[in-house]
Order: C-alpha cells, then sequence, then structure tokens
C-alpha cells in the first residue's frame, strides 16, 4: 500500500499533472485535447500521462481511432483513506491541546475541591 500511495503523491507532486488530473475529471480526453492549453508537445504530454498511468492514476484506452485517456476516479479512495486517517490522529491531537489549554487557563482554582479554602494572606499566626 505505502508504494502505491508513493506513486500516487509523487505523480501528483507536479503541476501539470495535476492539471491534467483536474481535467480528466470532467471527462475522458485524447493526448492531443489535454496537451491543447499547453506550450509543450506531445511527446512531453504523454510522458506526463504515462507517469500518471504507472501510479495507476489514469488508463488509456481504444475507441476507433483514438485513445481517450480515464481518470481512475476510485484509485483516489486510498489516498483519501490514508489522509483521512491522519486527519483524524491531527484532530484528537488538537482536541486534547484544546483540552490542556483550557484547563491552564482556568488555573488553580478551577481545580479546588470544594472543601478547601483559599487561604487569606495576612499575619501568621
Amino acid at each position: 500500500m505505502a508504494d502505491e500511495l508513493s506513486k500516487m503523491f509523487a505523480a501528483l507532486a507536479d503541476p501539470t499533472r495535476r492539471d491534467l488530473v483536474a481535467r480528466l475529471a470532467v471527462s475522458d480526453a485524447t493526448v492531443g485535447q489535454l496537451a491543447e492549453p499547453y506550450d509543450v508537445s506531445l511527446q512531453a504530454v504523454s510522458k506526463h500521462l504515462k507517469v500518471l498511468e504507472d501510479a495507476g492514476l489514469v488508463t488509456r484506452t481504444r475507441e476507433a481511432q483514438t485513445r481517450p485517456v480515464h481518470l481512475e476516479a476510485e484509485v483516489f479512495d486510498l489516498m483519501t483513506k490514508w489522509i483521512e486517517r491522519y486527519r483524524r490522529q491531527a484532530e484528537e491531537r488538537y482536541q486534547r491541546l484544546d483540552a490542556l489549554l483550557a484547563e491552564m487557563n482556568d488555573g488553580p482554582a478551577a481545580h479546588r475541591r470544594e472543601d478547601e479554602k483559599p487561604r487569606k494572606k495576612g499575619k501568621a499566626s
């Protein structure tokens, strides 16, 4: 699992590949369609797609004379589960920290038992 995740996150580390994924989330497209907005060659876009394909994020199919690229959205479930697990752990840590800070802000008076009375400052007897 970790190796798959490493490939996925590494593939998405590049802004061009993230943009390709965002565009493929809308609809399948050919390499030529995906390359249109970029000032790069079809070969460069194909290399980016190959990285995404090796990570399991996209697949290429054959339809007549075209080879549309398809986003494998279910693969993102694995990434989401991994992220969510650590988000929950971080949230729990923040809640414990909030509780500790609230306890510290209440001061010692908030933790005094009811039968304890505060000592009066004054002359010692």
